[in-house]
C-alpha cells in the first residue's frame, strides 16, 4: 500500500517515535470518497471552514455560511457547495475550477468534525462542487461547545486590509479560544494538497510578542502532524480568527517556524511543540460571518 503520508509528516511523526506505528494507518483513515455518515452530517451545518490558495502562493482560510442544507453530496465522490462568490474573502481567489482547495466541516454544538480536499469544479455564481481527494475524521478535542444566537444579524462591512495588527484585531487573538488555519504541501507530482484545520485551546491560548509574532502551542492530537508536516515542506499558512459575538473575522497569511525543543514551549501549559506565525497580509472583515454564538 502506498503511504499517505508524505515527507513533512512522516519527519514529525519520526521526531517522536511514531512513523512505524502510523505507517500502515494512513490507507485506513484517509478515504477518497464521503461516508455516508459524513454525506449525512454535512447538509446539517450551517458554516464550513475552506483553505486555498490564491495566484501568489499564498493560502488562506475563510468560515463560510448558508442555511442547512447549503453543503450536500449527491455521491461519495462529490460534495456541493451553495456559496456566492464573496468579493470581500481572500481566500475568494482560490476557489476557482481546477484549483485545489481543502473544507472542515465542524457543528460546535456537538463537537463532531470531518476534514477533506479535493478539486473545486463547475464554479458558477451559486455555489461549486469539490471532488473528493481525501475524506478524514477527527475527534473532538479542543473543540470548545457553543450555541447559535439566532437570528443571526446580517452587519457585513468592507474589509479592511491593515498593516499591522492593531488594537481591535488583537483583542480578538489574545481572547480566542479558536481559530482555523489552512496550509499546503506540494506532492511529487506536483500537484497541491490543501488542509484545512481546527485549533482550540484555553482563551488566550495564542500569545503574541511585541514584533507580531504569533506563538502557538500544539497540544498533544491525533500524531498525524497534517498541518505541521506541510508547515515542514511548505512553511507557509492562512489563518481566520471568528468573534462569535459580533461576526467579525481576522484572516491573515504568512510564513511559520516550527520549534520543537524551545524553552518558551514550558511556558505554554500542556503544549508539546510550538509554532509560530508572521502575518505578512491582514484582512480584517466586520461582521464577515452571518453567524453568532454564544
Amino acid at each position: 500500500m502506498t503511504s499517505p503520508w508524505h515527507e513533512g509528516e512522516q519527519r514529525l511523526q519520526r521526531s517522536i517515535g511514531v512513523e512505524e506505528a502510523l505507517r500502515d494507518v494512513g490507507g485506513v483513515v484517509f478515504r477518497p470518497f464521503l461516508t455516508e455518515q459524513h454525506r449525512a452530517f454535512f447538509p446539517l451545518l450551517p458554516m464550513a471552514v475552506l483553505g486555498s490558495v490564491d495566484e501568489a502562493g499564498d493560502v488562506w482560510a475563510t468560515v463560510r455560511a448558508g442555511r442547512p442544507g447549503f453543503l450536500s453530496s449527491p455521491d461519495p465522490q462529490r460534495l456541493d457547495l451553495a456559496i456566492r462568490p464573496e468579493p470581500w474573502d481572500p481566500a475568494e481567489a482560490g476557489l476557482k475550477d481546477g484549483q485545489p482547495a481543502a473544507l472542515l466541516g465542524i457543528d460546535l454544538t456537538t463537537r463532531r468534525r470531518n476534514r477533506l480536499n479535493g478539486l473545486v469544479q463547475d464554479r458558477t455564481g451559486q455555489g461549486f462542487s469539490m471532488t473528493i481527494g481525501q475524506s478524514f475524521g477527527n475527534c473532538p478535542k479542543y473543540i470548545t461547545l457553543r450555541s447559535p444566537v439566532q437570528p443571526a444579524e446580517e452587519t457585513a462591512e468592507p474589509s479592511v486590509r491593515l498593516d499591522r495588527l492593531d488594537e481591535r484585531v488583537l483583542r480578538m487573538i489574545t481572547g480566542a479560544d479558536t481559530f482555523f488555519v489552512a496550509s499546503y504541501a506540494e506532492g511529487s507530482d506536483g500537484r497541491r494538497q490543501v488542509d484545512v484545520s481546527h485549533r482550540g485551546g484555553p482563551a488566550g491560548f495564542v500569545k503574541i510578542t511585541p514584533d507580531g509574532t504569533l506563538i502557538v502551542p500544539d497540544y498533544s492530537g491525533n500524531r498525524y502532524f497534517n498541518t505541521l508536516g506541510n508547515f515542514a515542506v511548505n512553511p507557509r499558512a492562512g489563518l481566520v480568527f471568528v468573534d462569535f459575538a459580533t461576526g467579525d473575522l481576522l484572516q491573515m497569511t504568512g510564513s511559520v517556524e516550527i520549534d520543537l525543543d524551545s524553552p518558551t514551549i514550558a511556558e505554554l501549559p500542556g503544549a508539546e511543540r510550538l509554532w509560530r506565525f508572521h502575518p505578512e497580509k491582514i484582512v480584517h472583515r466586520p461582521g464577515g460571518l452571518p453567524l453568532r454564538w454564544r
